[in-house]
């Protein structure tokens, strides 16, 4: 059964890939606004905004790699909706397929075009004067936050991917997660936030994750923050694994 599985998913994983491939647009597209993002707030916005911190595009990038993925899932629910309603779902219920196996090949396709995504933007970060005297082990630590996050994100995203009506209500769930940033320690200190803001700023998801990989990125004591981190992505995607799961199995019943 397990090796049916694991087959099963490998088999349509690659089909996904070859029609990202196909349509390298989505992965351009998913990266130029986070670049354009950091392109503004680092030469128009940088020189006016107190971040306490010598260079303010090491400051700004773990937000933006956020914003990279919260823009790349949109594309989950965009090519889950597009096979909803292309009827191949239901071609795939009448052959020998693991059920799940189908949901994890889109899964496990955000998690390579993401990754895609996310080096292109690091890259444009380097050029920009980015720079991290961090080792290999806290690189890793930061690559699996990440991907941890992504995870949750995109198994979110496959809620709406099977359940809305329209294409634009497929990725438009998205755009929240997208400027959930702004509302964090992504771009400026909490401290500078009026009295509410801060409040929800320092009790929301993103603040943690970005604080986790800025201390990683600058070699600083993680503390108890990266167990917040962990534990907001850990619970978001078993909610969202759930309820996607939930959803899949009325879909197709």
């Amino acid at each position: 059964m397990t090796r049916h599985f694991f087959g099963d998913t490998g088999t349509l994983l690659g089909r996904s890939l070859r029609h990202i491939t196909r349509s390298m647009d989505t992965i351009i597209t998913t990266t130029v606004m986070p670049i354009m993002f950091m392109l503004l707030f680092v030469y128009v916005f940088g020189g006016a905004i107190q971040s306490g911190s010598d260079s303010y595009v090491t400051y700004l990038l773990p937000g933006i790699l956020l914003i990279t993925v919260a823009s790349g899932i949109s594309y989950t629910a965009y090519r889950l909706f597009l096979d909803m309603q292309s009827g191949i779902f239901e071609r795939f219920q009448s052959m020998p397929i693991a059920r799940s196996a189908v949901l994890w090949a889109h899964v496990l396709t955000s998690l390579v075009a993401n990754l895609i995504s996310l080096v292109v933007v690091v890259v444009v970060a380097l050029i920009m004067g980015f720079r991290s005297s961090a080792g290999i082990g806290a690189w890793l630590g930061v690559a699996g936050l990440v991907m941890l996050f992504t995870l949750a994100l995109t198994w979110l995203a496959v809620i709406p991917g099977l359940t809305a009506k329209t294409i634009d209500g497929a990725s438009a769930f998205s755009y929240p997660l997208v400027f959930l940033p702004f509302l964090s320690s992504a771009f400026v200190p909490t401290d500078t936030m009026p009295g509410p803001v801060r409040a929800f700023a320092e009790n929301q998801p993103v603040t943690s994750i970005v604080n986790t990989i800025r201390d990683l990125f600058a070699q600083q004591p993680v503390g108890g923050e990266v167990w917040v981190a962990v534990a907001w992505c850990a619970g978001l995607l078993v909610v969202a694994y759930a309820f996607a799961m939930t959803t899949y199995r009325r879909r197709i019943s």
